[in-house]
């Protein structure tokens, strides 16, 4: 089951000749997660090749513009080619307001459901079939918040030759015991799904910090993650500049990686300052192996676990 992270936006503030407002799609199967929505998004979106009209689902970190700016434009774009589909947006208090506003003053026909939830508290999210979004305080000079998206555990992997050695005839007797069901064969045995089915194989994790300082709800939940997506807006240098303006450095960044066990680090959220913004991987290289600096349009596949 592919899981592709495609970086849309990887700014911070203002956009730059090669960086456009944070914007991060996730997607997963034929859903598309988007996490956080800056201007000209559905510009980034066309670019990326990635639609408008498959199902959806929106979440914004805080209500600053450059995170939620892009909505009027998604959701208008999305009306002129005629989606017909729900679309769900999540966010703290004051995104359903902002978005009451756009269709009370901005002359356009919505064609779709639009459905929005706004958070007080962290916590769950929203929740699949197979996956679980959950939200989490960030540490910003604004309410704001971080996100993991949290696939389910799949079935542990049948042994074809163990069922045979037992005498389980193949057909639907496999396919219940692979569900985790037991089953009585003709002879009157019971068989248990754990006999011919290994334990249960853990789902893939991605969390995005959004605007952050240090934090212990967000470390908690990047707790394992396979990517862990991270504010990195000014380097080590301007330690004191993050801190009064509710962002982290590459040596912030790592120190979460490194608590919560992350996998793989990816910085973004570049401040417009860095034209040449290697020294932030640099820094961040000193402490954490495994980590990167988004680009605009950068693809991360993650991988199921065998």
């Amino acid at each position: 089951m592919s899981l592709q992270v495609i970086f849309l936006g990887t700014s911070g503030s203002i956009p730059t000749n090669t960086r456009s407002l944070p914007a991060i799609a996730i997607r997963r199967e034929g859903e598309l997660l988007l996490f956080d929505c800056g201007e000209g998004v559905q510009r980034q979106m066309v670019r990326a090749g990635l639609g408008f009209n498959r199902r959806m689902k929106v979440f914004v970190t805080h209500m600053h513009g450059d995170h939620m700016l892009g909505l009027p434009g998604l959701i208008q774009t999305m009306s002129l080619l005629d989606r017909t589909k729900k679309l769900e947006i999540y966010g703290p208090l004051g995104l359903k307001e902002f978005t009451e506003a756009i269709e009370k003053t901005v002359q356009f026909t919505l064609t779709f459901p639009l459905k929005i939830t706004e958070m007080e508290n962290d916590g769950l999210v929203s929740e699949e079939k197979e996956y679980n979004i959950y939200a989490a305080w960030a540490d910003h000079s604004a309410p704001a918040f971080a996100y993991g998206l949290v696939e389910k555990a799949r079935p542990g992997k049948f042994d074809p030759e163990k069922a045979k050695a037992l005498g389980i005839p193949e057909g639907l007797l496999w396919s219940e015991l692979q569900q985790g069901s037991a089953v009585k064969l003709p002879d009157g045995r019971i068989i248990k799904s754990e006999e011919v089915v290994g334990p249960p194989r853990p789902g893939r994790k991605i969390v995005y910090s959004g605007d952050s300082r240090l934090s212990k709800t967000l470390t908690e939940l990047a707790r394992n993650a396979d990517l862990l997506i991270h504010d990195c807006t000014f380097d080590d240098d301007l330690a004191g500049k993050a801190e009064e303006d509710g962002h982290s450095t590459p040596s912030q960044a790592v120190e979460t990686a490194k608590k919560a066990k992350a996998k793989r680090l990816v910085l973004t959220h570049i401040s417009a300052r860095y034209k040449e913004p290697h020294l932030l991987l640099r820094q961040a290289k000193k402490g954490f192996s495994n980590v990167e600096l988004a680009q605009d349009f950068m693809k991360i596949n993650v991988p199921l676990l065998k």
